[in-house]
C-alpha cells in the first residue's frame, strides 16, 4: 500500500522541487540577485531582495507541487507567472532596467521606481502566498490529507461539552 503511493510523492516532491529552482534562477540570475558572471548589476543588493527571492522560488515550488498532487485544475499558471515576472522586476537592478530607464531616466529610476520596487515584491508575495492557499483549499482528498467521517466524528465527540448531543451541533 504504502509502496504504491510512494513514487508519486517522490515525482511531486520532485516537480516542485524542481520548479523552485527555476523559479529562483530565471528571478535570481538577470537580476543578478544571484551572483554570476553573466550579469552586471549597478546598483548593490538591497537587504529585502534576498527574502522576496526566496519566497518566490519557494511559493512558486509549493504552488507546483500541490497542482502535481491532483488538485483540482481551477485556474491556469498564469497568474503564478505574472507574480514571478512581478517579483523580477521588484528585486532588479533599477538603473539596469531598460524600460524604467527609457520611461523615467537614471534620476527617475533612483527616485520613483527604486522606491516602489519594495511595494512590488511584497505584492508579488502576497499573490504567490493566495495562489498557494487558493490550490490547497481546491485540492482533492485522499485518505491521506483529509480525516474521514468517522474521526470527524470521534474529534467532534472529543471537544463536544459534557450533557450536548454532536448531532446538535452539526445542525
Amino acid at each position: 500500500m504504502w509502496s504504491d503511493r510512494f513514487p508519486r510523492r517522490v515525482i511531486v516532491g520532485g516537480s516542485a522541487v524542481v520548479a523552485a529552482a527555476v523559479s529562483a534562477l530565471v528571478v535570481g540570475v538577470p537580476t543578478d540577485v544571484i551572483d554570476t558572471p553573466w550579469f552586471t548589476r549597478m546598483t548593490p543588493v538591497r537587504v529585502w531582495e534576498y527574502p522576496v527571492l526566496v519566497l518566490t522560488a519557494l511559493l512558486t515550488g509549493a504552488w507546483f507541487g500541490l497542482r502535481a498532487a491532483g488538485s483540482q485544475a481551477s485556474g491556469t499558471s498564469s497568474g503564478v507567472l505574472g507574480s514571478s515576472v512581478l517579483s523580477a522586476f521588484a528585486v532588479g537592478c533599477p538603473i539596469c532596467n531598460k524600460i524604467v530607464i527609457a520611461l523615467l531616466g537614471v534620476s527617475g529610476a533612483l527616485g520613483i521606481w527604486a522606491p516602489v520596487q519594495p511595494v512590488l515584491g511584497a505584492l508579488s508575495v502576497a499573490m504567490l502566498a493566495t495562489a498557494v492557499w487558493l490550490r490547497w483549499r481546491g485540492r482533492r482528498c485522499t485518505s491521506d490529507t483529509c480525516p474521514t467521517a468517522d474521526e470527524v466524528r470521534g474529534a467532534s465527540a472529543a471537544v463536544a461539552p459534557p450533557g450536548v448531543d454532536v448531532a446538535d451541533l452539526r445542525r
